[in-house]
């Protein structure tokens, strides 16, 4: 067995670093810090093969848990905020480990020196903790969590490891104002708003990295903010799309299907449009998803899965009860679209979409993010092409 998870283990660090997203500086964080070590016996891997979550025991198949433990996967270790039993999946997934082509990167843009003084947000496994206490130095890392018990469970894990970095069970939206200053901040959660406090306890020049996004979609972009040298603001570009659990105050406040339309789409306003139906199924890596989110604020949005060739796309205002809902069909070159609600929120979506257009389809990276006491501000390419999120 411990032959099998060298090979594994080795075979994924080759992966990670002819791939680019394990560079020279995080090998030897990579190499010391056993991903394994940071796992429940119960959890619950997702397949990438089959696109499913599925449960390993490891008490049952301690092969393949050794396997997916140190595979390129992301792995539920918390459903329900802890609320849910038994070994099937949950309703929501509320913590996990990362698939570590997502972690390095994300450690990559924080570009950390000796000697800096790191927060991290969102301890989940303990796993990124024990990555920049082997890089910096168990004394350089905070890490914050807002659930007693994962928070134990991390403690617990840290600490059988060697690598006692501290965990502090607390609302990272807050930070950890205690530990400050700090020359990096890095979330391992997603943001919609990221909290002014982390920017007043980063120092001048400091890094925030953290997933951001809009309630429009699940998917985020991982923004890497420099603090102002008057502390008053951090602004940065965008690096890599992904997609993380939201920090737990700011979940989408979504009130359901049934509270908007109970009737399905009876009585609504009827129109048509020729927008693909990519452009909300993953097209241009998510791309025009994104862009949609920027411009259109206080709007999520689900996809149904596709059904004897049609699908349905829902729209849902949450500042309202408007909704919108596009139904397109396989080999029809117009889809219905149905509206109602004092917003018109597909019209908002199709000029959002036909803005994206016109700026050059612009990806991920040329976006940015200001922010400051104020609140926080989208824009393009440079921050004076702005608009307020």
């Amino acid at each position: 067995m411990d032959s099998e998870n060298h090979r594994v283990r080795s075979e994924l660090g080759r992966a990670l670093l002819k791939s680019g997203a394990l560079d020279s500086d995080w090998l030897p964080s990579f190499a010391l810090v056993q991903r394994s070590a940071f796992l429940p016996d119960l959890m619950w891997p997702f397949d990438m093969a089959t696109a499913r979550t599925v449960t390993v025991d490891r008490t049952k198949d301690p092969e393949l848990w050794h396997r997916y433990a140190e595979d390129n996967v992301p792995i539920v270790t918390q459903w329900d905020d802890g609320k849910h039993q038994g070994s099937e999946p949950g309703e929501v997934s509320t913590s996990s480990i990362s698939m570590p082509s997502v972690v390095f990167p994300m450690l990559r843009d924080l570009e950390v020196r000796l000697g800096d003084r790191v927060l991290e947000i969102g301890t989940g496994t303990g796993y990124n903790a024990a990555l920049l206490g082997v890089r910096l130095g168990l004394s350089q890392v905070v890490s914050v969590e807002v659930d007693p018990a994962i928070a134990a469970a991390a403690r617990t894990a840290l600490e059988r490891a060697r690598l006692p970095v501290t965990v502090i069970t607390a609302d990272g939206f807050e930070g950890y104002a205690a530990g400050a200053p700090y020359d990096r901040v890095i979330a391992t959660v997603g943001v919609r708003e990221v909290p002014f406090a982390w920017v007043e306890q980063t120092s001048p020049g400091g890094v925030i990295v953290a997933p951001w996004g809009t309630h429009f979609s699940n998917q985020d972009a991982v923004a890497r903010l420099i603090v102002s040298d008057d502390g008053a603001s951090a602004s940065g570009h965008f690096t890599d799309p992904a997609e993380f659990m939201n920090l737990r105050s700011q979940r989408l406040p979504f009130a359901g299907h049934n509270a908007y339309a109970p009737a399905g789409v009876q009585g609504a306003e009827t129109s048509s449009t020729t927008l693909p139906e990519e452009v909300f199924t993953g097209g241009e890596f998510g791309a025009p998803a994104f862009a949609i989110g920027l411009r259109v604020p206080q709007c999520t949005h689900t996809v149904a899965l596709k059904r004897e060739g049609t699908r349905r796309v829902w729209f849902y205002g949450l500042d309202d009860m408007s909704w919108a809902c596009a139904f397109f069909r396989n080999d029809h070159p117009e889809t219905t679209v149905y509206q109602s609600g004092p917003r018109r929120l597909w019209d908002e979506v199709e000029s959002a979409y036909g803005w994206w257009e016109r700026a050059g389809r612009p990806g991920h990276e040329r976006f940015g993010l200001t922010v400051d006491a104020e609140g926080q501000t989208a824009w393009l390419d440079e921050p004076g092409a702005s608009w307020f999120v």
